[in-house]
């Protein structure tokens, strides 16, 4: 099966957050607690939701100017997740999208610290991850994933990742032609992307990593492999650096928590 995956072009996006509430319901995923940031952004973290529209304030020539992008899994071609899941929970699909079998999961947020987009969210109450899984079950019956049947600019399209990487050439060069600024994002970054951006500024505006580093299975085999040499002593400093470094990824503006739809 050829490589599917989703276009999502900011330039059409107006932070309606269709696809964000089309996505909780197609999923049956539950309402989540959260609390106003000062953002129009909601909810704040990934945790409960497998999509959210990032909401960046710019000022341009004095007047305020809202950008808009939609957070999910990137399905990347390296994928960060996969590679450090030690359960072997998370695979890929024949068409390409990296799905997690929360079934097989046991908790251990390694996906959650790896992923260099902030895409996954981890449930508190199931105790196992969660992530856009490309909607397969409707992509196995012939539908389009929710989040891009839903979207009403046409800012979402579903299909072979060739065709989209097309579509999104096209885009940028009417875009710059119109004089303005115009990018991709996701064609070579970590071996290539399932889902392609089409920006209208530089991804670091976006909240998105201009030079994306895939982690590595070495990196959980290194940290397992210390603990085994030093000792049970070793355990409480290693995990608070641990759990650090995970609680900074969670909260880090624009890379990837959730707040509510």
């Amino acid at each position: 099966m050829a490589k599917q995956g989703i276009l999502v072009d900011v330039s059409k996006c107006t932070g309606c957050r269709g696809c964000q509430v089309a996505c909780k319901q197609w999923n049956n995923l539950p309402a989540t607690k959260t609390k106003f940031s000062g953002s129009y952004e909601n909810p704040v973290t990934m945790n409960g939701a497998y999509t959210k529209v990032k909401f960046i304030e710019t000022v341009e020539n004095g007047q305020v100017r809202f950008l808009f992008r939609k957070i999910q899994c990137m399905h990347c071609t390296e994928a960060s997740c996969m590679a450090v899941c030690a359960a072997g929970a998370i695979s890929r699909a024949d068409n390409g999208q990296v799905v997690i079998d929360r079934d097989t999961c046991i908790g251990c947020k390694n996906c959650v610290v790896a992923c260099p987009f902030g895409a996954i969210g981890f449930d508190e109450e199931t105790g196992t991850s969660g992530k856009c899984w490309g909607c397969q079950d409707r992509v196995e019956n012939g539908l389009t994933p929710a989040c891009a049947k839903t979207c009403p600019t046409g800012a979402i399209t579903f299909g072979p990742r060739e065709e989209l990487l097309a579509r999104a050439k096209e885009r940028v060069a009417q875009l710059q032609a119109a004089g303005k600024e115009a990018y991709i994002y996701g064609e070579t970054e970590l071996g290539g992307l399932g889902n392609i951006y089409v920006l209208d500024a530089k991804p670091e505006v976006y909240g998105l990593p201009a030079n994306p580093r895939p982690a590595t299975s070495s990196l959980l085999g290194n940290w397992l492999g210390v603990l085994v040499g030093v000792g049970a002593m070793a355990v409480a400093p290693f995990w608070m650096i641990f759990r650090n470094k995970e609680e900074d990824v969670s909260t880090k503006p624009g890379v990837g928590v959730d707040h509510d739809a």
